[in-house]
């Protein structure tokens, strides 16, 4: 019998059970007083009963069963040893160490705690209710914790409907509720951004000819690095002696070009997949270019802001992202210009196979995406179906450039918002504009998730852990639909997530990775997970 079999048994007629030895019987006694339990909601403020008392009062009693329910399938685990915990490690801080450090390796807004300084809509104080976990979370947590990587959900032919996956009619009738099968691609296209980051921070000043870049999915091969340069410098008095030249170069490594290498898995999808994998901004002057919010024709010159010659409006986009997909470097060219010529260059070595190009980018890397797959349904008359998959991206044009990738007929974009993400508000990543006749747009179709819903992530997460990639695949890997709980068979490995948005994360999640090994102070070692290592061709080659 279990404990709350044992307290919902009728109390009606009281049966004495001598014990193996009985003692002489002895006069009841008065029920020693007794704290209320800290463990049991009912019994706060509810009066002490003596042992001439009737049978405790039904809401006294229901709350009493479902406690002890919660307790017999907690218990169902092996319990904790609390008491056998390890000491803390030394490199651990003492006084609550859940803050995230400073680490220019996530980038800087993760450095910022912006509810700490400007109060922002959704946010308060955190308090013992933002630690509160399901029996059910606590079940599934070992799974999570003890999984080593990020583990896909099963595969499944999607060849009969590729073109809706890939945005055909506008993902109608996949997003709310998500769809299995789409849920699956977007999680691989978001791990090949995250290979981006950690090809890009591991060796931010390597040559293209040396990087490694390590694929979540062996059946993709990378053909092509991509470099982004900015038109600022950074000025000589602004450089400081120890810091590191990447984060003031022109020039950086911003993705790269990749092509579904596997006949099964082209099979499997219906056709062969060309991904362009853009990362998120990572140096000084790509933060520089990003607050370079003013709107400039898609030609790069300057105009008044009226309509064109025909009448109609002239498409526009934020200067800082042109400039970063335009500007040619001293020994790279541009990201126009080497994107272009590879999906050139991978159409004509296929030609003949049923083609997708699939852009993906995360932050600056969404708002790049979008430039690329105008250009490509622009400039490449027989391009194949254009899908832009955008992980927080910002606004990037006036209306006039929606309303040209929509005429396009060939480029679906779909764009994933985390609730509270502040860089999906803005215009560019300024938080304002002037206010001005012609104003910023998105564009596509929209999947809304929300950091509440998790059952790890703390209610209030702060600005960094909702503009967070790996916040949003978590996130992803949940979501069922608007108002529906968390998915219960999620699969993804929360170690990462633990390691870049620690504290973020409940303290239960964080407790029990270290009780399982797993030191959420550590790095993020996505190499572990992403053992697919191979080379990038050079641009010259």
């Amino acid at each position: 019998m279990t404990i709350a079999a044992a307290v919902s048994a009728p109390t009606t007629s009281p049966v004495h059970v001598a014990p193996r030895h009985a003692s002489p019987a002895v006069q009841p006694r008065a029920a020693p007083r007794r704290d209320p339990s800290p463990l049991n909601p009912a019994t706060q403020g509810a009066p002490l009963r003596t042992a001439g008392t009737s049978s405790p009062p039904p809401a006294a009693a229901d709350g009493a069963r479902a406690h002890l329910a919660n307790l017999d399938r907690v218990l169902g685990k092996p319990p904790r040893a609390a008491s056998h915990a390890a000491p803390p490690r030394q490199h651990e801080r003492q006084d609550g160490g859940d803050q995230e450090p400073l680490n220019v390796r996530h980038g800087l807004l993760n450095a910022l705690n912006l509810s700490f300084f400007v109060p922002m809509p959704g946010m308060r104080a955190r308090t013992a209710a933002d630690e509160h976990m399901s029996p059910r979370s606590l079940m599934h947590m070992q799974q999570l914790l003890s999984a080593d990587s990020p583990r896909a959900s099963p595969r499944c032919t999607i060849a009969p409907r590729w073109r809706s996956l890939h945005g055909e009619g506008g993902w109608e009738g996949l997003l709310d509720p998500l769809d299995s099968d789409l849920r699956r691609e977007l999680l691989r296209y978001g791990d090949f951004v995250q290979a981006a980051y950690q090809a890009f921070h591991s060796l931010p000043t390597a040559s293209a000819r040396h990087r490694g870049l390590m694929l979540p999915d062996r059946s993709y091969r990378p053909t092509r690095s991509l470099f982004a340069t900015s038109a600022l410098s950074m000025p000589p008095w602004a450089k400081r002696p120890n810091t590191p030249e990447w984060l003031t170069q022109q020039s950086n490594w911003v993705g790269y070009v990749a092509v579904c290498d596997s006949d099964r898995e082209v099979a499997r999808m219906g056709r062969r997949d060309i991904a362009i994998v853009l990362r998120g901004t990572a140096t000084c002057l790509e933060w520089a270019e990003n607050l370079r919010a003013s709107l400039v024709p898609l030609d790069g010159e300057s105009s008044d802001g009226g309509p064109d010659s025909s009448g109609a409006e002239e498409p526009k986009v934020a200067r800082g992202f042109l400039s970063l997909y335009k500007t040619e470097g001293e020994k790279v060219r541009s990201l126009s210009a080497e994107v272009m010529d590879e999906v050139r260059r991978l159409m004509d070595k296929y030609k003949g196979e049923e083609l997708s190009i699939t852009i993906v980018g995360h932050s600056l890397g969404a708002a790049l995406a979008l430039l690329v797959a105008d250009e490509v349904a622009t400039s490449i008359p027989d391009a194949p179906p254009v899908a832009v998959v955008s992980f927080g991206g910002p606004k990037v044009g006036n209306s006039a450039f929606v309303d040209r990738l929509s005429r396009s007929g060939k480029v679906n974009v779909l764009r994933i918002v985390n609730a509270g993400d502040v860089v999906t508000k803005v215009p560019g990543v300024a938080p304002r504009l002037p206010h001005k006749k012609e104003q910023y747009q998105h564009v596509g179709a929209e999947l809304r998730i929300d950091s509440k819903n998790s059952p790890c992530l703390r209610p209030d997460a702060g600005p960094a852990c909702r503009h967070d990639l790996e916040a949003y695949l978590h996130l992803i890997d949940g979501f069922t639909g608007t108002g529906r709980p968390f998915r219960h068979d999620a699969r993804r490995s929360v170690i990462r997530l633990l390691q870049m948005q620690r504290g973020n994360v409940k303290k239960e999640y964080v407790n029990r990775a270290r009780e399982l090994g797993v030191d959420p102070a550590a790095p993020a070692d996505v190499g572990r997970s992403m053992a697919y290592n191979c080379a990038v061709a050079s641009p010259s080659s």
